[in-house]
């Protein structure tokens, strides 16, 4: 699942008539960073909920070759991040599947971070693993982070007057009993929440480098930082 129905407010004015994922970012859109991450790690099929400026997406998504790209509308009323990806569970099936933001970058060291994540899943202790990253070589996150972690891995909000050690790259696996009963809105962070509280949300920490691109600023650095990489 990848999310990219936002509206994309805080990239302004360069969304005033593009959907953010299609930004460009190091010669190529943040969709498409991202598409190309699951292509290589071996995805064979995404669904893409759309909102803003839909037809651009989905007329985008008509070029490529791969994956199979399936489209969940959400012309209608934006739905919240948990609410999107419940509206498109048919597509998604019954396994445990990844879900990306597309307002994120990530560049993987020696293996695929996805293919990672995949060999760490455990779902008999696991309802959710998060890709962290460390919040000091974070680019454009600009905050105090998300999660400290365990040495087993659990995860743990940091609470508003901490510091924390990890942020969220946008990247996780859900059960899709999770979201089961759900209401029509809401956001993925309940969902996180609650994994937390039962001690069954982990986190795996990045290989690589992790760019959060939700900002003209912030867009700015992840070009200078892809420069200097081969994307």
């Amino acid at each position: 699942m990848l999310l990219a129905a936002g509206l994309g407010t805080r990239m302004r004015p360069l969304t005033d008539n593009h959907p953010k994922p299609l930004i460009v970012a190091g010669g190529k859109t943040l969709l498409d960073h991202n598409l190309d991450q699951l292509v290589a790690a071996g995805v064979e099929e995404v669904v893409i909920n759309v909102h803003y400026l839909a037809d651009q997406i989905e007329a985008h998504c008509k070029m490529r070759q791969a994956p199979r790209i399936l489209i969940s509308d959400e012309r209608a009323g934006l739905l919240d991040s948990g609410g999107g990806v419940r509206k498109a569970l048919p597509h998604l099936g019954d396994d445990p599947f990844f879900c990306l933001n597309a307002d994120t970058i990530f560049i993987d060291g020696p293996r695929s971070n996805i293919v990672r994540m995949a060999e760490e899943f455990d779902s008999d202790t696991m309802d959710i693993l998060l890709l962290v990253a460390p919040t000091v070589t974070t680019i454009g996150w600009g905050n105090k982070g998300d999660f400290l972690m365990h040495q087993d891995g659990r995860l743990e909000r940091a609470g508003k007057s901490r510091m924390a050690p990890f942020a969220y790259c946008g990247v996780a696996i859900f059960k899709p009993e999770l979201f089961a009963g759900r209401p029509e809105i809401f956001s993925l962070n309940r969902l996180f929440d609650e994994a937390e509280a039962k001690g069954r949300l982990f986190g795996l920490r990045l290989d690589g480098q992790f760019m959060h691109v939700g900002t003209p600023e912030a867009l700015a650095e992840a070009e200078a930082a892809l420069r200097l990489r081969v994307v």
